[in-house]
């Protein structure tokens, strides 16, 4: 299975920019993975494609102002950081932008000295980690230094931060937005419930990892990278009902359907535990847990691409894919919903 099997022509301008008013008011495709059948809707219209007795899987992650600017102690070298993940303490791996001002034992000032990381290592892919120092709370520093790390293809400035936010975001440690998540509004999650849909939680804290180019021709040959994420005894005891009863679990999401996979046994029972995982879901794969999926318009080539073509089949995916740039559907983060079941 070649990379470029993945692959299909996007325009520019089909890559949305800004968060619609109404997180709702996106565009909902339905895709049928069995038959491939394509239907055109509105995401306010979700709950069409429910049952009562169904469950939803929401990951909670919520994304933290990851991207800091600062300068090398000594000179004005000005230099971006990327908090990647927490490792122990005030150690946290990164990504530094330029990576030749940053050897280790370079000291990086931001906000007038109000926080201090010093480069301690160099590990995998060139990251660096970093050890910081502050006076206060490491995260109340991060929240009035810090921007929030939209992906790079979008160019414009986000007014809102709480737009890169799930409505129901609670555990502080993402990179990146669960972005299936984006297009729930809290008096549309509570209309689901009230028809009977059990609605699960579990974390998985979003790294760069996911979005990553697949950067070799042969998929089987390309390494995710591991995040970390914690499932609970409650809600694995609601999947686990739901599943034995004969109703369906529907994740919202790529980084919930990578969840439930990882902590599913062999016998389809998803147990409560927490851990990393590096799972990479690609066509072939057989799915241990979830029956449908929710999720947004994914990068050519891109590993949640090849997740989506797992569920529903390449050619019924690149097919629904071209329909939508014909349509004028939006794409990534910002953009528009496809739901496949």
């Amino acid at each position: 299975m070649k990379t470029s099997d993945f692959y299909y022509d996007l325009p520019q301008e089909l890559i949305a920019q800004d968060p619609l008013e109404d997180r709702s008011s996106s565009r909902l495709m339905h895709l049928n993975p069995v038959t491939g059948e394509i239907e055109h809707d509105s995401f306010k219209n979700i709950k069409n494609y429910l049952q009562p007795g169904d469950c939803l899987v929401i990951n909670d992650t919520k994304v933290i102002p990851a991207r800091l600017y600062g300068s090398k102690v000594g000179t004005d070298a000005q230099i971006e950081l990327l908090l990647l993940k927490r490792k122990e303490n005030d150690i946290w791996e990164t990504l530094v932008k330029p990576g030749k001002k940053a050897k280790p034992g370079t000291k990086i000032s931001f906000g007038d000295g109000l926080l201090v990381g010093e480069i301690i290592d160099i590990v995998d892919e060139g990251n660096r980690l970093i050890q910081f120092r502050y006076d206060g709370i490491f995260e109340e520093i991060l929240d009035r230094l810090g921007e929030m790390p939209l992906p790079p293809y979008i160019t414009h400035k986000l007014k809102d931060r709480d737009r890169y936010q799930t409505v129901y975001a609670k555990h502080e440690g993402s990179a990146a937005a669960p972005t299936a998540g984006l297009h729930f509004t809290k008096e549309l999650l509570a209309d689901i419930e009230s028809m009977g849909v059990k609605i699960v939680h579990v974390t998985l804290h979003v790294g760069l990892g996911t979005f990553r180019p697949v950067k070799v021709d042969d998929v089987t040959k390309h390494h995710m990278h591991s995040e970390f994420y914690v499932v609970e005894e409650e809600q694995a005891k609601i999947v686990n009902e739901t599943k034995a009863s004969g109703h369906r679990v529907i994740s919202v999401g790529t980084t919930s359907c990578r969840t439930l996979e990882s902590a599913t046994d062999e016998n389809g029972i998803l147990l409560a535990k927490s851990g990393w995982t590096d799972i990479f879901i690609y066509p072939g794969y057989k799915f241990k847990c979830i029956d449908g999926l929710i999720t947004n318009f994914h990068l050519p080539e891109s590993t949640l691409l090849m997740l989506v073509s797992a569920l529903a089949g390449k050619d019924h995916v690149m097919k629904a894919y071209e329909e939508a740039v014909k349509e004028k559907y939006r794409f990534f983060s910002f953009g528009d919903a496809m739901i496949l079941i």
